[in-house]
């Protein structure tokens, strides 16, 4: 394996330095180079394909850690409808899309549905880099294509999860696909709660003892072990990676395993798109050359048409909705995770994964020119508009700005369901944790020092342990949102409203009995009416009890906490509010932030001789310096190096002030020449000099020539970093510190000449 390893990074390394040169994105270049270097062109003593496949599997890893860290479940709720709609429009239609296109080219029902499951996500990694390239990552329309991105990304892990069910059934099952989906679910709700009680407190804890090497061990360390237990688990190795990189990603840390994290993801991302390359056969592109270009099309043509669709019908505007969707016209790296799945479990052909990857090639190399198109393809659509299509849209815009009224009981509803749930998985997991790894250790145990005859001493005191362990989430389970708002407000509204708050509270007592009902029978048999009246009793005293209430509340408040330090930590980095931020987007316009580099030729000069307003259309509404606000500054006002310049303005005034700030730094970065170095030199003390005879603070030296005295040598003997009042005399050397064209100037002239 380690002669493979070293083939695929030599050709990682030379290929990498190739697509910079030529401007192209490096993950093209390295599937393409490993097409070139794979054991089809050079033969199979050149790469072992097994090996590629095993160090492509290690790289999947390690990649959807990487796109966990840039995930983030919080994030995913706040996105609101734009984010969710978008993606729902886009996977229905391209699911539908690509099943039918498969079907139409005469590929069985498997090809056809892990087709049309590979098609409909965009890839992350692709749209920020050409964001990045063009300048765009500040428009209004690259936050709707990262938060589509985002909920593609968890679509993905639950499509792969659906494949294999569907793939070893071999046919589709909507009781199967409902039981996974579920079973799924309750996994990531419940690793995700453990996670956020777990990490961040030990990370917190231990902080001082984590610095990069021990950061990136412990961080490494949390990934493989999410793989493991996802394994044991029945799910795939790339799931439990994802979920740890989503869990670390709500920690404060998290930037910092990012960085950390960032040569990791490189390598491996590397060695994975490499192992793809070396996996496809170019015979076979040759001859599936025609569904090639049809699915290329279809990609293209699709995503276009059905994220527009979506984004308008969520209410974006129309120039919006199309600058996103033309962002997101290429297949994903997800595509290729789920295409190699296929292949492995041998349910798909082996022409589906190398035609699927040459899609993704040709996508992802066409995505910056498609990206230069939506301005000219809106400007198009917006001309031929037909007005009827043109009221509508407005009135899709107009309803997204009007905030809906909704009832009380339905927020409350939604609020109980949620809790409900998560306390009701978080109980199974731990009764399901204590019956299979505790129980019946601690029966035997506590038996063996008994004397026959009290078995049922063990089972009590068993069942009383985990009844203790289970109250603290079944006091929540049935009292959160007992006291909240809506509950009061719909108690005083009248005997209609109070009869449905005591159906719910009944309720969730009734789900709360039923779960010590179940531990109970685990342990004893008991008649009916005995073991619900002692699991009744249990449950109320769970409810009343003062020392649950206090650990259930701590328990909650402390993952509260951890849940919000991440965003605590960045609302308090912000250089301006987000509600300021939402105000503006309001009235068509947006903030952005730019750090001034201290080689840029803004540097040192005040607002009011660059004229932003004037050359820009943008107003500068903060500066930040350091831990200094500068709000709404004035004209007089000079930026210095590293300052963060907010500005407000449309997506236009804001992609205008970008360009001019980087060509301020490209003129002043090439146009400097070679920048002079600090060197040691030594000066001696001429009669004919004007500082002979002074003092060193009245010769002034440091202002005449930018230098600093280091030391002196009098009559053979050196006082180094000399006091101010030491007087320079005639024949003194004096050792300086600066540039040596400036030490010069305190030469006499002729000396200069000579010189």
């Amino acid at each position: 394996m380690l002669h493979d390893l070293g083939i695929i990074m030599l050709v990682a390394g030379a290929i990498s330095l190739l697509c910079k040169w030529l401007k192209q994105p490096v993950v093209l270049g390295y599937i393409v180079a490993g097409i070139l270097a794979g054991p089809y062109v050079c033969g199979s003593s050149w790469v072992n394909v097994e090996n590629a496949e095993a160090w492509g599997e290690v790289g999947v890893i390690f990649l959807l850690f990487s796109l966990g860290l840039e995930f983030s479940f919080k994030k995913l709720l706040q996105m609101g409808s734009t984010a969710f709609i978008g993606c729902l429009t886009i996977v229905v239609g391209m699911m539908s899309t690509g099943f039918m296109l498969g079907r139409l080219m005469g590929w069985n029902e498997m090809n056809a549905l892990f087709l049309g499951g590979m098609l409909c996500m965009s890839s992350t990694t692709i749209v920020f880099k050409a964001l990045d390239d063009l300048g765009l990552r500040q428009q209004k329309f690259a936050g709707i294509c990262f938060g589509i991105l985002v909920v593609e990304d968890l679509f993905a892990v639950v499509l792969m999860v659906l494949l294999a069910s569907i793939a070893v059934r071999q046919q589709f099952d909507g009781q199967e696909m409902l039981w996974q989906v579920t079973k799924l679910a309750a996994y990531l709700l419940f690793w995700f709660v453990a996670g956020i009680m777990l990490i961040p407190t030990l990370l917190k804890k231990f902080k001082r003892f984590l610095n990069d090497e021990t950061m990136t061990i412990v961080a490494l360390g949390l990934c493989l072990g999410m793989v493991l237990l996802a394994k044991s688990a029945g799910f795939s190795e790339a799931l439990g990676a994802f979920v740890m990189g989503s869990i670390l990603a709500e920690t404060v840390e998290c930037e910092r395993i990012e960085h950390l994290m960032s040569p990791i993801k490189n390598l491996f991302g590397a060695i994975f798109f490499v192992s793809v390359g070396m996996m496809i056969e170019p015979a076979t592109l040759a001859a599936y050359w025609l569904p090639i270009t049809i699915i290329t099309l279809t990609v293209i043509v699709g995503q276009i048409v059905f994220a527009s669709l979506g984004i308008v019908l969520s209410g974006q505007p129309l120039k919006v909705a199309m600058q996103s969707a033309f962002a997101l016209t290429q297949v994903g790296e997800f595509a290729f995770i789920i295409a190699q799945f296929g292949e492995s479990i041998g349910v798909t052909e082996k022409y589906l994964y190398p035609v699927v990857v040459a899609v993704s090639v040709i996508t992802t190399f066409l995505t910056p020119y498609t990206l230069r198109l939506a301005s000219p393809a809106y400007e198009w659509v917006d001309k031929r508009m037909p007005q009827r299509v043109r009221t509508v849209l407005g009135r899709l815009q107009s309803g997204r700005n009007t905030i809906p009224q909704q009832s009380l009981l339905r927020t409350l509803l939604r609020k109980v369901g949620v809790s409900v749930a998560i306390y009701s998985i978080v109980c199974i997991f731990i009764i399901a944790f204590y019956f299979q790894f505790v129980s019946d250790v601690m029966v035997d145990g506590i038996n063996s020092l008994l004397p026959d005859g009290f078995g049922w001493v063990g089972r009590l005191l068993t069942l009383v342990l985990l009844l203790m362990v289970l109250g603290v989430f079944i006091y929540k389970l049935v009292t959160k949102h007992l006291l909240a708002i809506e509950t009061r407000r719909l108690w005083s509204d009248g005997s209609y409203r109070r009869a449905s708050l005591i159906a719910l509270f009944a309720a969730r007592l009734l789900l709360a009995v039923g779960i010590v009902i179940f531990c109970i029978v685990h342990y004893f048999t008991l008649t009916a009416g005995i073991l619900i009246g002692i699991a009744l009793a249990v449950t109320m005293a769970f409810l009343f009890s003062k020392r649950i209430h206090y650990h259930s509340s701590a328990i909650e408040g402390l993952f509260m906490s951890n849940l919000s330090a991440r965003e605590r930590e960045q609302e308090r980095r912000r250089p301006v509010r987000r509600e300021l931020e939402d105000a503006f987007l309001s009235y068509d316009l947006h903030l952005a932030d730019f750090e001034l580099a201290p080689e840029s030729d803004y540097c040192g000069k005040m607002l009011m001789q660059l004229d932003l307003r004037r050359t820009c259309g943008i107003n500068v509404v903060r500066i930040v310096r350091g831990g200094v606000y500068v709000n709404v500054p004035g004209g007089r006002e000079r930026l210095f190096p590293h300052d963060r310049i907010v500005v407000a303005g449309s997506d236009e005034q804001i992609r205008l002030f970008q360009q001019k700030l980087a060509s301020a730094e490209k003129e002043d970065a090439h146009g400097g020449g070679q920048r002079a170095m600090v060197s040691l030199e030594q000066l001696p003390v001429l009669p004919e000099m004007p500082f002979c005879g002074k003092t060193l603070a009245e010769s002034r030296l440091s202002e005449k020539a930018q230098c600093v005295v280091l030391g002196i040598d009098h009559e053979g003997q050196t006082t180094m970093n000399p006091d101010a009042s030491t007087v320079l005399r005639e024949g003194d050397t004096l050792i300086l510190a600066g540039e040596t064209e400036k030490i010069k100037l305190l030469l006499p002239v002729a000396e200069i000449g000579n010189s």
